[in-house]
């Protein structure tokens, strides 16, 4: 079976972004293509069983007419692993995975193989990164999230590293504009020379990483005190409101299309934030604000929001989800689909996994 996998060294580094846009290049170019998520950690219920959030939303994306739930044959919940832990004699998973990619791999031309959240995964379970793609005889295309100078670097070495033989190659994802040329110049000349591919380097759009005010008021189960809020208002960055004004004011003016966290009453860092590029303002603890604050914020279309958890429990449910591309706007995918196609040099790439750059049709 011909298969990729496609795994990264760090959480939200854009593996389902990946597995979607090459999936819909390969679809274009006449494959048919299958998809699995061997391990997931991200349980999500639908129709009464338990699929991973991401297989849902690729079964769709990609057409496949196999179940969510069966294109991630490992889900972990709390349940599960504390009966894994505790039985003694533990059922090899691995051989569920195996099953699972031949019926997933069955008729298709190519399966893509999505890793879980970063190559430390799996390890309790029994099913880290390089002990699937061994058993699965895969390739594995490494996606590298730029950081900085020396991190770019040492993320790639770490993950030639871990997986030998079976990496293929890399993608480096998420770069600045500022870091473009140091990349193009310097980084992908010295990974090349050890003989590691760089199938692309996908530079920084802002917005993709973006949640919407609506997504956020969602998962935080928030009230919204504004009215007419726009809940599809972007939010980019996140930051905490725990200093003193002067100091907020100074870091609120260098972050755009934010959303604030902060207690309730503290009016002096809700003004500050008002005054700077602010989405949303997240008031936590049940803290009702001043009502001038509701009537500034109103006035510059500030959507205020008001949850119940702590500032850290707060922090702790965003940051779960922040930071992970979310595809579910048709918008995204296709910005990510056009990033995709003009900067990874997917021939190279098909020549790596042994296949053509257009399927071949016989009359």
């Amino acid at each position: 079976m011909n298969s990729i996998y496609i795994t990264s060294v760090e959480r939200y580094s854009g593996k389902t972004a990946t597995c979607l846009a090459l999936g819909k290049r390969l679809l274009a170019d006449g494959y048919n293509p299958g998809y699995l998520k061997p391990l997931s950690m991200q349980p999500y219920l639908i129709g009464g069983n338990i699929a991973d959030e991401d297989a849902v939303f690729v079964k769709e994306i990609l057409g496949l007419d196999t179940q969510p739930w069966d294109l991630s044959p490992i889900v972990v919940t709390p349940e599960f692993l504390h009966e894994r832990l505790l039985d003694k004699e533990k059922i090899n998973l691995m051989s569920k995975v195996k099953a699972a990619a031949e019926v997933s791999g069955a008729g298709k031309d190519i399966l893509i193989l999505e890793g879980g959240a970063s190559m430390r995964e799996g390890y309790a379970v029994g099913l880290p990164t390089l002990d699937v793609a061994e058993e699965l005889g895969t390739n594995v295309l490494a996606l590298i999230k730029y950081r900085d100078e020396i991190r770019v670097l040492d993320d790639t070495l770490a993950a030639r590293r871990r997986l030998g033989d079976l990496l293929c190659g890399i993608i480096i994802n998420r770069v600045p504009d500022d870091a473009i040329e140091f990349v193009h110049n310097t980084v992908v000349p010295y990974i090349e020379n050890l003989g590691l591919p760089v199938f692309g380097v996908l530079y920084e759009k802002r917005g993709l990483e973006a949640l919407t005010v609506n997504e956020i008021a969602q998962v935080l189960e928030a009230r919204i005190l504004t009215k007419d809020p726009n809940l599809d208002a972007l939010v980019e960055t996140l930051t905490v409101g725990a200093m003193t004004a002067d100091a907020a004011l100074s870091r609120f003016r260098k972050q755009i299309n934010k959303a604030v966290i902060t207690g309730g009453d503290r009016t002096d860092i809700q003004l500050a934030a008002l005054e700077t590029s602010t989405t949303t303002l997240i008031l936590t603890g049940n803290l009702h604000p001043s009502p001038l604050i509701i009537k500034q914020a109103e006035e510059f279309n500030v959507s205020v929001l008001l949850v119940p958890t702590n500032t850290m429990e707060t922090i702790e449910s965003l940051e779960r989800i922040f930071g992970k591309t979310r595809l579910g706007q048709a918008s995204k995918l296709a910005q990510f689909e056009e990033i995709f196609n003009e900067y990874v040099d997917v021939p190279r790439l098909y020549k790596r996994l042994g296949i053509s750059r257009q399927k071949e049709t016989r009359n």
